[in-house]
């Protein structure tokens, strides 16, 4: 009897090892099919024997999921009315699938954010209302930040808070709070990446790198994500609007001081905020920075009270202060937010020469900070009639303006029309060729004096 019972269990082992191979080559046969399709973006030819897998077994490869997004995103903006809004909710529903059935490929913040960006494209058709989407990004948000990164819904996610403030469902704080959040999400992304970018920037006065094709596809990918921020944080601000001004700010900062004074990210928010929006001839800004030094000292609160110091005409006192903030900053990218900070504050006295030193430190520490080569060239447009001999040489320095503006350019993908345009108009203003010819000049190294201290070739006809 034992061995009638051990031989029907062995029979039915291998039936069921029969059953699920003949399932694994259907399914893998299935899958080919529309992989195959797919790839060749025929997506409508690919579509019936994909759900076919789909709904036969969710879990046999996450490809199901890959191509399957693809499939229904070509479907959606094929179709029109129900049958568009039915294959929205798939796509919504193949998302939800992906994480329950490949959790480890489906990063949360990354695919709810996806999901509550398809919603808000088709809100009509599905009858969202702002509070629905906006808790839908909040979620998203909450579950996972750290792979919330799409900038789209970044900005989605902001401009809804907008509209609800605008609407008086969300608070001025509530307003407030979360523009700093997504703020400084943008900032940590565009770090993220200007990181990774600059392993492929030389720097001021070093030999191009050469890189490899993989790798050229890598800083075309960086440069294209930190365009899309660098639109994104323009357009937050945009919305954002007179919303934040110092007429709105010091009050309510006011009102909350004493509740937040021991908060150390409240009171590095206000001073930023408040520095941002030119509030800082206001007593209150004073007081903030104050706290936030007795509390936190950090490099944020050391360049500010160098900056009251500034504007104290405690010159000597405030480069204490300055250099001590570039001193507390270990982090390159964050260092060379401060440098350029203090360049420019140098740069408004009209402390030229300090002021291109201090652009330069920041250049060292992030060689992609075109904007400190556009400070510069201005710098250099607005010494022209000072820094030459005669009328050639100090036009020759518009030269000079237009080669630093066009580092700009180069380093910072962000800055590539603006670069152009301020070469356009400094070349403009340099000596042209029939001058370059009467004058026998071409070729020549002209040595421009003043704070400049630099040389400029006058080109060859």
């Amino acid at each position: 009897m034992k061995t009638k019972i051990t031989l029907l269990i062995a029979m039915l082992f291998v039936s069921v090892n029969f059953v699920s191979a003949q399932s694994n080559e259907e399914d893998m046969a299935t899958l080919s099919i529309f992989v195959e399709y797919a790839k060749a973006k025929n997506y409508d030819a690919a579509y019936t024997p994909w759900m076919e897998l789909r709904n036969r077994n969710p879990k046999f490869n996450n490809a199901i999921y890959v191509y399957g997004e693809k499939i229904l995103k070509h479907k959606i903006k094929g179709a029109a009315g129900a049958d568009k809004l039915a294959f929205v909710n798939d796509l919504i529903k193949l998302w939800d699938q992906r994480g329950e059935h490949f959790a480890s490929k489906t990063p949360k913040g990354q695919y709810m954010a996806k999901s509550c960006q398809l919603q808000y494209d088709n809100r009509k058709e599905l009858g969202k209302s702002k509070d629905e989407l906006y808790n839908c990004f909040d979620a998203a948000y909450k579950a996972d930040a750290k792979t919330f990164t799409n900038p789209k819904s970044l900005y989605t996610y902001f401009s809804l808070m907008v509209d609800l403030y605008d609407e008086g469902k969300k608070t001025p704080q509530q307003l407030f709070t979360k523009y700093d959040e997504i703020t400084e999400k943008v900032e940590s992304e565009v770090k993220n990446y200007t990181e990774k970018k600059n392993k492929f920037t030389p720097k001021e006065g070093e030999e191009e790198i050469q890189i490899s094709s993989k790798d050229a596809k890598k800083l075309k990918s960086y440069n294209s994500y930190l365009t899309a921020y660098d639109q994104i944080s323009g357009s937050i601000d945009k919305k954002m609007g007179d919303r934040a001004n110092c007429e709105i700010l010091i009050p309510i900062y006011t009102n909350d001081f004493e509740e937040f004074k021991n908060d150390g990210v409240w009171l590095q928010r206000a001073m930023n905020r408040m520095f941002a929006k030119e509030c800082t001839d206001d007593p209150l800004f004073v007081k903030i920075v104050e706290q936030k030094n007795a509390l936190e000292p950090n490099a944020t609160t050391a360049f500010y009270i160098g900056l009251l110091k500034d504007k104290a005409g405690q010159s000597s006192e405030a480069l204490t202060y300055y250099n001590q903030a570039v001193e507390l900053e270990s982090d390159k990218f964050k260092k060379a937010k401060i440098l350029y900070k203090i360049a420019t504050s140098f740069k408004k006295k009209g402390s030229y020469g300090q002021a291109r030193s201090y652009y330069r430190k920041a250049l060292s520490n992030n060689p992609s900070m075109g904007r400190c080569h556009l400070a510069i060239a201005q710098m250099y447009a607005k010494s022209a009639n000072n820094c030459g001999t005669d009328n050639f040489s100090k036009r020759a320095v518009y030269w000079l303006a237009a080669q630093e503006a066009a580092r700009a350019g180069k380093v910072d993908p962000t800055l590539k029309k603006s670069a152009a345009k301020s070469v356009a108009n400094y070349n403009a203003k340099a000596p042209q060729k029939s001058e370059i010819f009467s004058s026998g000049r071409a070729g020549e190294t002209i040595k421009i004096g003043c704070w400049i201290g630099s040389s400029v070739k006058v080109p060859t006809l």
